[in-house]
């Protein structure tokens, strides 16, 4: 893409917490900042990305040219690298993905959208699938309360790209769509282990009135648990049907959306000291 077009994109993205118009509208989008080889100035570009377990896939297309785009040249000097998902930024090692790993995961990303095939055959070379691996895997920075809700932001996003994804699946669900499933709920179980281990007996020494609304918290964590455990055997299915996938996530969407509602209600304000 043109730098002007790529710097509209960025400041948009950064403007408006990871959301874009234009070409990458309701998708999924991140910013990718690499050290350049020659210069050593950093260098940004927005790209689509795949989810995959806890790494995040881009595929170096250029848009289809012949010739590898600049982006993936500095990471190959430099594979430590930055990436901003919504408001998340964090560092990463990028990692060039080869033989059946990389054709394995480029055949399930063609699967999900052909357009990364027609960028390859235009191009006449071997498209490269980079992993990038998360570095640091800390909260967002500021407040605690503002904290959370930006991670619950992002299970939103997820989920309602998810819903869009397998209404539009046809007669069946493919891997990547599989994976983005699994993604979602390997990171639901993550986060609220955590804030059962941790966050919740944290707040219940200091704040002994909030146990009624703690263990209303924990009991929530286990339904939706529940419910990720149904969904997991259900994607096991070789023969999913679009439409069972599609009434399992939109229960999941229901019972997840009032959960976060009901804890930012509850522990926001407190966890920013207010």
């Amino acid at each position: 893409m043109p730098m002007n077009f790529n710097q509209q994109i960025i400041d948009e993205f950064r403007a408006n917490q990871g959301q874009v118009g234009g070409p990458f509208e309701g998708g999924r989008l991140l910013l990718l900042t690499t050290v350049g080889a020659r210069t050593g100035a950093p260098h940004t570009t927005p790209l689509g990305y795949l989810p995959d377990g806890d790494r995040l896939l881009v595929i170096a297309s250029a848009g289809g040219a012949p010739a590898h785009p600049a982006w993936y040249h500095n990471l190959r000097a430099n594979p430590q690298v930055t990436v901003e998902v919504g408001t998340f930024t964090q560092q990463a090692k990028a990692v060039v993905l080869e033989g059946e790993e990389r054709d394995r995961l480029f055949a399930r990303a063609v699967e999900q959208d052909p357009g990364w095939a027609e960028y390859e055959s235009r191009s006449g070379r071997v498209l490269p699938v980079v992993a990038l691996l998360p570095i640091d895997g800390g909260p967002p920075a500021g407040p605690m309360g503002d904290a959370l809700k930006t991670i619950h932001d992002a299970f939103r996003r997820e989920l309602a790209l998810i819903r869009k994804e397998v209404a539009a699946s046809g007669p069946r669900v493919g891997a990547q769509l599989r994976v983005n499933c699994l993604t979602l709920c390997q990171g639901l179980h993550v986060h609220h282990s955590r804030e059962d281990g941790f966050m919740f007996p944290a707040l219940e020494g200091r704040h002994p009135e909030l146990a009624p609304a703690l263990e209303r918290l924990r009991a929530e964590h286990v339904t939706v648990q529940q419910l990720l455990e149904r969904l997991q055997e259900l994607l096991a299915a070789d023969d999913i049907a679009p439409e069972a996938l599609l009434s399992q996530v939109n229960e999941l969407t229901g019972e997840l959306e009032s959960h976060l509602d009901y804890e930012e209600e509850q522990l926001v304000a407190l966890l920013n000291g207010g």
